[in-house]
Protein backbone atom coordinates (compact mmCIF):
# COMPACT_ATOMS: atom_id res chain seq x y z
CA UNK A 1 0.00 0.00 0.00
CA UNK A 2 1.27 3.51 -0.54
CA UNK A 3 -0.06 7.13 0.21
CA UNK A 4 -0.20 9.89 -2.19
CA UNK A 5 -0.27 13.54 -1.08
CA UNK A 6 -2.94 15.56 -2.78
CA UNK A 7 -2.09 18.62 -1.34
CA UNK A 8 -3.21 20.75 2.38
CA UNK A 9 -1.92 17.49 4.08
CA UNK A 10 -4.21 15.25 2.80
CA UNK A 11 -3.59 11.65 1.43
CA UNK A 12 -5.10 8.89 -0.32
CA UNK A 13 -4.17 5.18 -0.04
CA UNK A 14 -3.81 3.12 -2.95
CA UNK A 15 -2.64 -0.14 -3.73
CA UNK A 16 -0.74 -0.78 -7.36
CA UNK A 17 -0.75 -4.17 -8.72
CA UNK A 18 -0.22 -5.66 -12.38
CA UNK A 19 2.00 -5.09 -15.83
CA UNK A 20 0.11 -3.24 -18.44
CA UNK A 21 -2.06 -0.10 -18.76
CA UNK A 22 -3.43 1.21 -16.30
CA UNK A 23 -6.43 0.66 -15.19
CA UNK A 24 -8.31 2.70 -12.08
CA UNK A 25 -10.63 1.06 -9.69
CA UNK A 26 -13.14 3.34 -7.67
CA UNK A 27 -15.52 1.85 -4.96
CA UNK A 28 -18.88 2.46 -3.56
CA UNK A 29 -20.31 4.70 -0.29
CA UNK A 30 -18.85 3.49 2.95
CA UNK A 31 -16.60 1.22 1.62
CA UNK A 32 -12.72 1.52 0.34
CA UNK A 33 -10.15 -0.35 -2.34
CA UNK A 34 -10.69 -3.78 -0.38
CA UNK A 35 -14.04 -3.69 -2.20
CA UNK A 36 -12.42 -4.62 -5.09
CA UNK A 37 -10.35 -7.83 -3.42
CA UNK A 38 -11.94 -10.43 -5.67
CA UNK A 39 -11.15 -8.59 -8.51
CA UNK A 40 -7.93 -6.88 -8.15
CA UNK A 41 -5.82 -10.08 -8.95
CA UNK A 42 -7.30 -11.28 -12.35
CA UNK A 43 -7.32 -7.67 -13.81
CA UNK A 44 -3.78 -7.37 -12.49
CA UNK A 45 -2.78 -10.05 -15.14
CA UNK A 46 -3.96 -7.38 -18.14
CA UNK A 47 -3.23 -4.38 -16.89
CA UNK A 48 -1.40 -2.10 -14.10
CA UNK A 49 -4.25 -1.42 -11.33
CA UNK A 50 -4.56 1.26 -8.97
CA UNK A 51 -7.20 0.60 -6.22
CA UNK A 52 -7.84 3.92 -4.33
CA UNK A 53 -9.26 4.61 -1.24
CA UNK A 54 -11.61 7.83 -2.33
CA UNK A 55 -11.00 11.15 0.13
CA UNK A 56 -11.65 10.08 3.89
CA UNK A 57 -12.62 6.39 3.30
CA UNK A 58 -10.79 3.62 3.92
CA UNK A 59 -7.32 4.62 5.65
CA UNK A 60 -6.97 8.07 3.30
CA UNK A 61 -6.96 11.06 5.10
CA UNK A 62 -10.07 12.51 6.60
CA UNK A 63 -10.35 16.56 6.86
CA UNK A 64 -13.96 17.38 8.77
CA UNK A 65 -13.76 21.23 7.20
CA UNK A 66 -13.81 19.10 3.19
CA UNK A 67 -17.51 18.92 1.69
CA UNK A 68 -17.70 15.74 0.41
CA UNK A 69 -19.34 15.75 -3.04
CA UNK A 70 -19.01 15.23 -6.22
CA UNK A 71 -16.39 17.40 -7.38
CA UNK A 72 -14.01 17.23 -4.04
CA UNK A 73 -13.96 13.34 -4.95
CA UNK A 74 -13.26 14.34 -8.98
CA UNK A 75 -10.84 16.30 -7.98
CA UNK A 76 -8.77 13.70 -6.23
CA UNK A 77 -8.85 11.66 -8.95
CA UNK A 78 -7.57 13.83 -11.59
CA UNK A 79 -4.90 15.20 -8.96
CA UNK A 80 -4.13 11.32 -8.85
CA UNK A 81 -3.84 10.91 -12.73
CA UNK A 82 -2.15 13.86 -13.35
CA UNK A 83 0.61 13.08 -10.67
CA UNK A 84 1.55 9.96 -11.75
CA UNK A 85 1.13 10.87 -15.53
CA UNK A 86 -1.12 8.57 -16.61
CA UNK A 87 -2.59 7.72 -20.22
CA UNK A 88 -4.28 5.54 -22.14
CA UNK A 89 -6.52 4.78 -18.88
CA UNK A 90 -9.54 2.31 -18.37
CA UNK A 91 -12.16 3.89 -15.50
CA UNK A 92 -14.05 1.04 -13.69
CA UNK A 93 -16.23 2.26 -10.63
CA UNK A 94 -19.37 1.20 -9.29
CA UNK A 95 -21.81 3.53 -7.39
CA UNK A 96 -20.50 6.63 -6.93
CA UNK A 97 -17.27 5.15 -8.21
CA UNK A 98 -19.21 4.92 -11.47
CA UNK A 99 -20.18 8.55 -11.10
CA UNK A 100 -16.73 9.34 -10.96
CA UNK A 101 -15.44 7.23 -13.26
CA UNK A 102 -17.62 9.47 -15.94
CA UNK A 103 -16.93 12.75 -14.75
CA UNK A 104 -12.98 12.06 -14.58
CA UNK A 105 -13.19 10.77 -18.06
CA UNK A 106 -15.05 13.83 -19.12
CA UNK A 107 -12.71 16.30 -16.65
CA UNK A 108 -9.39 14.56 -18.70
CA UNK A 109 -10.70 13.10 -22.54
CA UNK A 110 -6.82 13.05 -23.53
CA UNK A 111 -5.84 10.96 -20.70
CA UNK A 112 -8.71 8.22 -20.58
CA UNK A 113 -9.22 5.23 -22.90
CA UNK A 114 -12.87 3.85 -21.72
CA UNK A 115 -15.14 3.91 -19.08
CA UNK A 116 -16.86 0.96 -17.32
CA UNK A 117 -19.45 2.44 -15.07
CA UNK A 118 -21.51 -0.65 -12.62
CA UNK A 119 -24.67 0.64 -11.09
CA UNK A 120 -23.90 4.53 -11.48
CA UNK A 121 -25.18 6.28 -8.13
CA UNK A 122 -26.69 9.25 -9.90
CA UNK A 123 -30.20 9.54 -9.19
CA UNK A 124 -30.73 10.43 -5.61
CA UNK A 125 -33.74 12.99 -5.32
CA UNK A 126 -33.32 12.92 -1.44
CA UNK A 127 -30.66 11.96 1.72
CA UNK A 128 -29.40 8.60 0.47
CA UNK A 129 -31.72 7.72 -1.37
CA UNK A 130 -30.45 4.72 -3.44
CA UNK A 131 -28.77 3.00 -0.05
CA UNK A 132 -32.43 3.59 1.03
CA UNK A 133 -34.06 1.59 -1.11
CA UNK A 134 -32.07 -1.46 0.11
CA UNK A 135 -34.26 -3.06 3.07
CA UNK A 136 -35.96 -1.39 5.76
CA UNK A 137 -33.35 -0.43 8.35
CA UNK A 138 -30.98 1.16 5.37
CA UNK A 139 -33.93 3.25 5.43
CA UNK A 140 -34.80 3.43 8.93
CA UNK A 141 -30.60 4.31 9.66
CA UNK A 142 -30.22 6.65 7.07
CA UNK A 143 -33.45 8.58 6.93
CA UNK A 144 -31.92 9.62 10.52
CA UNK A 145 -28.48 10.06 9.65
CA UNK A 146 -30.01 13.51 7.88
CA UNK A 147 -31.50 14.83 10.76
CA UNK A 148 -29.74 17.71 12.47
CA UNK A 149 -27.50 17.26 15.74
CA UNK A 150 -29.28 13.80 15.43
CA UNK A 151 -28.18 12.40 12.90
CA UNK A 152 -24.96 12.23 14.05
CA UNK A 153 -26.02 10.46 17.15
CA UNK A 154 -27.19 8.20 15.11
CA UNK A 155 -24.39 7.40 12.63
CA UNK A 156 -22.16 6.77 16.05
CA UNK A 157 -24.94 3.89 16.95
CA UNK A 158 -23.55 2.10 13.73
CA UNK A 159 -22.11 -1.14 14.52
CA UNK A 160 -20.64 -4.19 12.50
CA UNK A 161 -24.13 -6.40 12.15
CA UNK A 162 -26.17 -2.59 11.24
CA UNK A 163 -23.94 -1.98 8.65
CA UNK A 164 -24.04 -5.63 7.21
CA UNK A 165 -27.97 -5.57 7.54
CA UNK A 166 -27.24 -1.75 5.50
CA UNK A 167 -25.00 -3.56 2.56
CA UNK A 168 -27.09 -7.12 3.00
CA UNK A 169 -30.14 -4.40 1.00
CA UNK A 170 -27.75 -3.86 -1.89
CA UNK A 171 -26.55 -7.88 -2.84
CA UNK A 172 -28.54 -10.36 -4.18
CA UNK A 173 -26.43 -13.60 -4.88
CA UNK A 174 -24.58 -13.25 -1.28
CA UNK A 175 -26.78 -13.15 1.19
CA UNK A 176 -24.24 -11.42 3.47
CA UNK A 177 -20.93 -9.16 3.23
CA UNK A 178 -18.16 -11.52 3.43
CA UNK A 179 -17.12 -11.58 7.14
CA UNK A 180 -13.44 -10.12 6.57
CA UNK A 181 -14.71 -7.62 4.19
CA UNK A 182 -17.48 -6.55 6.29
CA UNK A 183 -14.83 -6.21 9.38
CA UNK A 184 -12.70 -4.40 7.20
CA UNK A 185 -15.30 -2.16 6.46
CA UNK A 186 -16.74 -1.68 10.01
CA UNK A 187 -12.93 -1.27 11.83
CA UNK A 188 -12.17 2.05 9.33
CA UNK A 189 -16.21 2.95 10.73
CA UNK A 190 -13.96 3.74 13.83
CA UNK A 191 -11.76 6.19 12.61
CA UNK A 192 -11.78 9.81 14.15
CA UNK A 193 -13.58 11.75 11.76
CA UNK A 194 -14.94 8.90 9.33
CA UNK A 195 -18.96 9.67 11.25
CA UNK A 196 -18.32 12.95 9.76
CA UNK A 197 -17.33 12.10 6.20
CA UNK A 198 -20.16 9.10 5.87
CA UNK A 199 -23.11 11.97 6.58
CA UNK A 200 -21.55 14.18 4.35
CA UNK A 201 -21.01 12.12 1.16
CA UNK A 202 -24.76 10.96 1.92
CA UNK A 203 -25.95 14.66 2.22
CA UNK A 204 -23.74 15.57 -0.79
CA UNK A 205 -26.90 13.78 -2.90
CA UNK A 206 -27.79 16.55 -5.05
CA UNK A 207 -24.04 16.63 -6.52
CA UNK A 208 -24.32 12.88 -7.75
CA UNK A 209 -27.83 13.53 -9.69
CA UNK A 210 -25.91 16.85 -10.54
CA UNK A 211 -22.80 14.89 -12.34
CA UNK A 212 -25.19 13.63 -14.76
CA UNK A 213 -24.89 16.93 -16.69
CA UNK A 214 -21.10 15.88 -17.64
CA UNK A 215 -22.00 13.07 -19.27
CA UNK A 216 -22.96 14.03 -22.91
CA UNK A 217 -19.14 15.30 -22.72
CA UNK A 218 -17.64 11.86 -22.05
CA UNK A 219 -15.59 11.35 -25.33
CA UNK A 220 -14.02 7.44 -23.88
CA UNK A 221 -16.34 4.31 -24.72
CA UNK A 222 -18.38 3.19 -22.44
CA UNK A 223 -19.25 0.72 -20.81
CA UNK A 224 -22.83 1.08 -18.80
CA UNK A 225 -23.83 -2.25 -16.14
CA UNK A 226 -26.27 -2.92 -14.15
CA UNK A 227 -27.09 -5.40 -11.94
CA UNK A 228 -30.52 -7.50 -12.48
CA UNK A 229 -31.60 -5.64 -9.44
CA UNK A 230 -29.13 -2.48 -8.77
CA UNK A 231 -31.37 0.24 -6.84
CA UNK A 232 -31.81 2.00 -9.42
CA UNK A 233 -35.04 2.19 -11.69
CA UNK A 234 -35.68 1.10 -14.96
CA UNK A 235 -36.18 4.80 -16.14
CA UNK A 236 -33.64 5.77 -14.59
CA UNK A 237 -30.99 3.67 -16.18
CA UNK A 238 -32.49 4.35 -19.72
CA UNK A 239 -32.03 8.43 -18.65
CA UNK A 240 -28.46 7.52 -17.91
CA UNK A 241 -27.86 5.61 -21.21
CA UNK A 242 -29.65 8.09 -23.09
CA UNK A 243 -27.12 10.97 -21.25
CA UNK A 244 -24.09 9.03 -22.40
CA UNK A 245 -25.14 8.76 -26.01
CA UNK A 246 -27.59 6.39 -26.07
CA UNK A 247 -25.29 3.51 -25.02
CA UNK A 248 -26.00 -0.27 -24.64
CA UNK A 249 -26.98 -1.24 -20.94
CA UNK A 250 -25.62 -4.53 -19.68
CA UNK A 251 -27.78 -5.89 -17.33
CA UNK A 252 -26.09 -8.79 -14.81
CA UNK A 253 -28.99 -11.09 -14.21
CA UNK A 254 -29.50 -12.06 -10.36
CA UNK A 255 -27.04 -9.21 -9.21
CA UNK A 256 -27.50 -6.57 -6.62
CA UNK A 257 -25.62 -2.68 -6.51
CA UNK A 258 -22.90 -4.28 -4.76
CA UNK A 259 -22.21 -6.13 -8.00
CA UNK A 260 -18.04 -6.46 -8.03
CA UNK A 261 -18.88 -8.43 -4.36
CA UNK A 262 -22.24 -9.86 -5.37
CA UNK A 263 -20.90 -11.28 -8.67
CA UNK A 264 -17.20 -10.55 -9.31
CA UNK A 265 -16.81 -13.09 -12.13
CA UNK A 266 -19.12 -11.68 -14.40
CA UNK A 267 -18.10 -8.13 -13.95
CA UNK A 268 -14.12 -8.93 -14.50
CA UNK A 269 -15.52 -10.59 -17.51
CA UNK A 270 -17.45 -7.51 -18.39
CA UNK A 271 -13.98 -5.61 -17.48
CA UNK A 272 -11.93 -6.99 -20.03
CA UNK A 273 -14.38 -7.96 -22.49
CA UNK A 274 -13.14 -6.10 -25.96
Amino acid sequence: MVKFQIGDGRTLRFLKAGVGQPLILIHTIRTQLDYFEEAIPRLAQHYTVYAIDLPGHGYSSIDTNANYDEPYFRGAIVAFIEKYNLHNVTLVGESIGAVLALTVASSLPERIKAVVASNTYDYDTRYADGVRRGNFIANFILGHFAIPVLGAVFAKLENKLLLGIILRGGLQIRQWMPNQLLTEFNNTGFRKGYRYVERSTFAAWHSWSKARTLYSTVKAPVKLIYGQHDWSTLDERKRTAKELGDVKINTVANTGHFAFVDNPSKLIELVLAR
